[in-house]
């Protein structure tokens, strides 16, 4: 059996991990000293800090501050070995996965391929939305925030003004409630001054959540907070309320009321990424892989899954760990020792989850926190919990180059409150509407 362009058989059992998302990379890195090769495999060449994305699309950050290749991070471990490419398909019992740059032989896959934005079936909204799930996707949704204003400056009929001016969030997770407080501080701080000519009281920000409350699965208090964070930058906030269509022009709510705008952020929910090639029986409704205390796929010994696309059903969690960065990474590194263990002939340990909080910012002093510290669960709001939610995701980036960039950025960010990636590059999000568009220069 061929492998992938000349991956050396050293006579060592092969893991296979696929994707270099966090528990991916945790894994590989917990592998550095034992006796086997670590081929890891990305349709990208690169690990994306995704809880940053948002920053880059609202152009507080550059891309290559959240972003670092897998070859860099991994350039002194002797076993490891990165091929890009896409995994097609999985034959188990062969021990092979089919690539599109050819076949490879494993003695142990593990799965990391994370989530895709789930559109619950919607094909017009999938196909006139932006979503954050990429950093191609935060610089489309950059370059099309930009080029809104920039094309709003032609624009004389209202209507037309608003649609380009106006946006609407779907999804009051971490990433709309922090899209939303991003936004509001461009319209406050940096657009009047780069866009005079406009009236920035008519760029409304809409947030629109399905439940009651936001931030679903934080606490009550960090809720309540987040929500009065975003009343008080002027952010519009719908709760129990969805969007029931999207044409890329009008947005219809459940309610009945409709809003105008050109630009829809699509944060509402994701569906894991599953690869074809196992038993069905193993694929949750979630399209999670449903995997045991030690990670293994329903029904395989030698076949796993970490992070985002497992779910590992406990009496704590019942639907699975949160689909965040810290049970992807707790994974991968006890998956990396139980790995070591089974080549040593001694019993895998289980994985038991330790929560460490969850906190989400919504502006310069404004973020919220549940922070789980000697086994107690406290709150932290205001100015502490944004420092506290800065300091720890600079410390989270994976290399010291990412952890600089971004402490200098957002320094320069404070100090001047400014925000300096505005620059259009690349292709902004096409409007499919068949609309007429008045093009009377503002004078």
């Amino acid at each position: 059996m061929e492998g992938l362009t000349k991956i050396a058989d050293l006579g060592k059992p092969r893991v296979v991990i696929v994707g270099g998302g966090f528990g991916g990379l945790a894994l590989a890195k917990s592998l550095a000293d034992a006796p086997v090769q670590v081929v890891l495999i990305d349709k990208l060449n690169y690990h994306a800090f995704q809880p940053l994305l948002y920053q880059v699309a609202t152009a507080g950050l550059n891309a290559d501050s959240i972003v670092s290749p897998f070859r860099k991070i991994l350039t002194e471990q002797e076993n490891f070995y990165f091929r890009m490419a896409e995994v097609l398909s999985i034959d188990a019992t062969a021990q092979v996965v089919e690539t599109s740059i050819g076949l490879l032989r494993f003695d142990y896959l593990v799965l990391a391929t994370g989530t895709t934005s789930n559109y619950f079936g919607d094909k017009l909204m999938e196909k006139t939305s932006i979503s954050l799930k990429s950093v191609s996707d935060a610089i489309e949704l950059r370059n099309t925030l930009l080029s809104n204003f920039e094309q709003a400056l032609q624009i004389g009929d209202v209507e037309q003004l608003n649609s380009l001016l106006d946006f609407v969030i779907v999804g009051g997770g971490p990433t709309g409630v922090e899209m939303a407080g991003a936004l509001s501080e461009l319209r406050a701080h940096v657009f009047p001054r780069d866009y005079r000519e406009l009236d920035l009281k008519q760029m409304d920000i809409h947030l629109i959540q399905s439940g009651p409350v936001l931030l679903k699965g934080m606490s009550a208090e960090a809720s309540a907070h987040a929500l009065k964070y975003l009343e008080e930058l002027g952010v519009r906030v719908w709760l129990d309320n969805r969007v029931t269509s999207y044409d890329g022009y009008t947005v219809t709510l459940k309610s009945g009321e409709r809003l105008i705008t050109r630009t829809l952020i699509w944060a509402a929910g994701v569906t894991g990424a599953p690869i074809a090639g196992l038993d069905p029986a193993a694929l949750l409704k979630s399209n999670r892989y449903q995997v045991n205390e030690f990670n293994q796929v329903k029904g395989y010994n030698h076949v796993f899954a970490i992070g985002d696309i497992a779910q590992m059903a406990t009496p704590t969690y019942p639907e699975g760990h949160p689909q965040v960065a810290q049970p992807a990474i707790q994974q991968g590194e006890l998956l990396g020792d139980n790995l070591k263990r089974v080549l040593s002939q001694q019993p895998m340990q289980p994985f038991h989850y330790e929560d460490k909080g969850t906190m989400a910012t919504i502006g310069r002093h404004r973020a919220v926190g549940d922070i789980q510290l000697f086994g107690k669960q406290y709150h932290i709001t205001g100015w502490l919990g944004w420092l506290a939610w800065s300091f720890v995701h600079v410390l989270a980036l994976v290399s010291f180059r990412n952890r600089l960039s971004v402490f200098l950025a957002w320094g320069w960010n404070y100090l001047t409150q400014d925000k300096g990636m505005r620059y259009i590059i690349g292709k902004a999000k096409a409007p499919i509407k068949e609309k007429e568009v008045d093009v009377k220069a503002i004078v």
